[in-house]
């Protein structure tokens, strides 16, 4: 597919690295010549430098043979713009990153569609969605649901009260369960694993199950599903203001705010949640907040650092569930081997949301989630391809992969060593960062 990304921001430069190693056609447009030198001297796409929202820049970029085209500029009325002059040059499809939530109002899809707009995307409603489901579902650190939840993937951090710490995955061969472990996070690593790794305390392990399994992954994670009811944040970003926004009042929400002009305009945007003109670094000032009495603590700055520090200031005073918004991709790791719950990043949820809506359109197209170090994908088994010549375990698969389910006929399935896999099956699968390509072949 032929891609044009106007904007070398956060969200753009990240995209523009995750498709160039989809070995996408990709061209990168931004006004900012550094930006752009530094994305064409270690990533495999074309750069051109211009005004996005310029017919004659768009015209040289090759908008007008393009499969998608995607705004994500820091201005969601020049990416609006964008789009309605991309579209009218004759590209195929436009997304526009936004930071409007009336935008993306149903009501209001057929302007925008009419005007170039196809599809919009919104970080801070996909994080704030995102939050909602490590609220709901708090004994896992991450949560995706693919094909409308037939099948569900869960990241798990294993204690040591966890049955299933100890035992080498082959001897859950002769167990009767219902799930299949794609990935283990294990000391900054991501292992794909095979029968003789054995699942040790405090690896973050990667089911995958469907939605009427899942809750028999609890007792063996030695998890507790914990009803949240009180939930204080320290932040009043538009994430937090959308979280109480969509969170409607399945939540009491309370507000930390050290800005007094923000907070003023938190409790007219917030008017249920109780806003609170206070530094929430400050321990005292979170013990009078109640952070004693709080189900969850949810950190959602600007600052990755003081996100990560403060979840576990709140875990030290009692704070069962926290969850941080962490944007530099380089402190995830590091923040996944502290006790701090659910991280939250847009960049990354951003991106998957645009690999799903490449999934749509072009089924050779196969990346369906961004992780930070690994790739879930989901490719169509051809017909004569190896993966359909005979059942899984005889196939001498690569230790760089797993294959952890299927959707055929529209229902999710698990795959074991006794699975053929079908012509036309679509199948999910785990593998280590770079490798997607060698993997693609199998299904060829």
């Amino acid at each position: 597919m032929k891609i044009v990304i106007a904007g070398s921001g956060e969200v753009g430069t990240h995209l523009a690295k995750l498709l160039s190693n989809e070995e996408q056609d990709i061209t990168v447009v931004d006004s900012d010549g550094e930006k752009l030198a530094m994305l064409d001297a270690n990533y495999n796409l074309l750069t051109f430098r211009g005004s996005p929202t310029s017919f004659t820049t768009l015209k040289q970029a090759g908008v007008e043979g393009c499969d998608l085209f995607i705004a994500v500029t820091p201005f969601e009325t020049r990416n609006i713009v964008a789009c309605a002059i991309a579209k009218s040059l004759g590209a195929e499809k436009t997304v526009a990153r936004i930071d409007n939530y009336e935008f993306k109002d149903p009501v209001n899809r057929e302007f925008f569609s009419h005007i170039g707009a196809d599809d919009m995307i919104y970080p801070e409603y996909l994080a704030a969605m995102e939050t909602i489901q490590a609220l709901r579902h708090n004994w896992v650190r991450h949560w995706f649901e693919l094909h409308n939840g037939e099948l569900i993937l869960v990241g798990v951090k294993l204690r040591d009260n966890a049955p299933l710490v100890g035992m080498q995955l082959k001897d859950l061969g002769v167990m009767d369960h219902n799930f299949h472990v794609a990935a283990i996070k294990r000391d900054h690593e991501t292992i794909i694993p095979g029968g003789f790794d054995k699942l040790q305390c405090n690896d973050i392990v990667y089911f995958m199950t469907r939605r009427d399994h899942v809750d028999s992954l609890v007792d063996l994670c030695g998890k507790k599903q914990r009803k949240i009811r009180d939930v204080l944040i320290m932040g009043g970003s538009r994430i937090a203001i959308r979280l109480c926004a969509m969170a409607g009042d399945e939540f009491n929400f309370k507000i930390m705010d050290i800005d007094r002009d923000r907070c003023l305009r938190l409790s007219e945007r917030c008017p249920d949640a109780h806003i609170i003109n206070a530094d929430a670094r400050d321990t005292d000032a979170l013990l009078e907040a109640g952070i004693s009495d709080m189900d969850a603590f949810i950190a959602l700055t600007d600052s990755s650092e003081t996100n990560i520090l403060t979840c576990l200031s709140a875990k030290e005073l009692g704070v069962v569930k926290t969850i941080a918004e962490v944007e530099n991709l380089q402190f995830i790791s590091e923040a996944e081997g502290l006790n701090i719950g659910t991280i939250i990043n847009k960049k990354l949820l951003a991106s998957s949301k645009i690999f799903q809506m490449l999934l749509d359109r072009d089924t050779s197209t196969s990346k369906c989630l961004a992780l930070a170090d690994a790739e879930v994908a989901e490719i169509v088994a051809r017909e004569g391809s190896k993966i359909t010549r005979g059942q899984v375990k005889d196939l001498r698969l690569s230790r760089d992969m797993t294959i952890a389910g299927l959707i055929r006929d529209g229902k999710g399935q698990l795959v074991s060593g006794n699975t053929v896999i079908a012509p036309g099956d679509r199948v999910v699968v785990f593998t280590l960062n770079g490798l997607l390509h060698k993997v693609e072949k199998l299904f060829k």
